[in-house]
């Protein structure tokens, strides 16, 4: 799997080896791989934009000798801000992890997935059904994973290899806050016209973000129902994670999309920042 570091990828590592499974758990660094490692989790430096890590990851699989079962495409930041403000490079950065990363990382593993008529596992989001204001850049890549996922499910659904998408909501999870940080810096570099169109947007969406972030779902909780999503035998198409994602991708398939855009705007408006009391 990637994006084992931390949170969400971590426990669900943890979680698929308790079940008995072995775990190659894709890491950025040394000292998070160290974290990990146990009788049935080995960690594997893997950074998904770089085509030669892939590369090595295929031959460690290769030379494990043992079939491969799943894929759990996890690996993912957050950058929330303007579409206006956000600059072109974050862009990039942003499709290259969530969107660009995956597509070939599965594409280097289907050739054994299909010998053991496996299955892919993508993580997308509560932002891949519903894109919320400042999170153009985040629901653009998860939506374009929605998208392939349906399709690859489709092309390899008569080879015997199952796709499985998982949509989390709010989960306390360390790419929440490092997403914070990343925004918080985009704020102090907006012009001054800028900053008076989207600064109280951005206290709103930060605001609301650790509110998610305090009232989430645990990982490991989380981790359960993606194990689930990658060990089932006949898995779902799609998998929620938390009341919010649950709730929220079923308004979005029901409402008219005004209506949605003010039910969106009512629950960030009670994060809004209080405007000044005149003396």
């Amino acid at each position: 799997m990637t994006g084992a570091s931390t949170g969400m990828g971590a426990a669900t590592a943890r979680e698929l080896a308790s079940r008995g499974y072995h775990v190659l758990a894709g890491v950025r660094r040394q000292a998070d791989g160290q974290a990990l490692e146990s009788a049935r989790i080995r960690p594997v430096i893997l950074d998904i934009t770089r085509p030669e890590q892939v590369a090595e990851l295929v031959r460690t699989v290769e030379a494990d000798g043992r079939p491969l079962r799943a894929v759990v495409n996890n690996a993912g930041i957050a950058v929330n801000a303007p579409v206006e403000v956000l600059p072109m490079a974050e862009w990039r950065r942003q499709f290259d992890v969530n969107f660009f990363g995956h597509v070939e990382v599965t594409q280097a593993l289907l050739p054994a997935l299909l010998r053991s008529r496996g299955r892919v596992v993508m993580m997308s989001s509560l932002g891949g059904r519903l894109a919320q204001p400042t999170y153009g850049a985040y629901s653009g890549s998860k939506f374009a994973l929605e998208a392939v996922s349906d399709a690859l499910r489709r092309e390899l659904a008569p080879h015997g290899v199952t796709v499985a998408i998982v949509e989390p909501g709010a989960v306390r999870t360390e790419m929440v806050g490092r997403g914070g940080v990343t925004a918080r810096r985009l704020v102090d570099g907006m012009t001054a016209e800028q900053e008076q169109r989207y600064a109280g947007l951005m206290d709103a969406i930060l605001a609301q973000s650790e509110t998610f972030l305090r009232g989430g779902v645990e990982s490991a909780q989380a981790a359960k129902t993606i194990a689930d999503a990658a060990t089932t035998r006949r898995p779902r198409t799609r998998y929620t994670i938390g009341r919010d994602a649950a709730l929220l991708t079923r308004l979005a398939r029901i409402l008219p999309d005004r209506v949605l855009d003010r039910l969106l705007s009512s629950a960030l408006s009670k994060n809004a920042p209080a405007a000044p009391t005149a003396h």
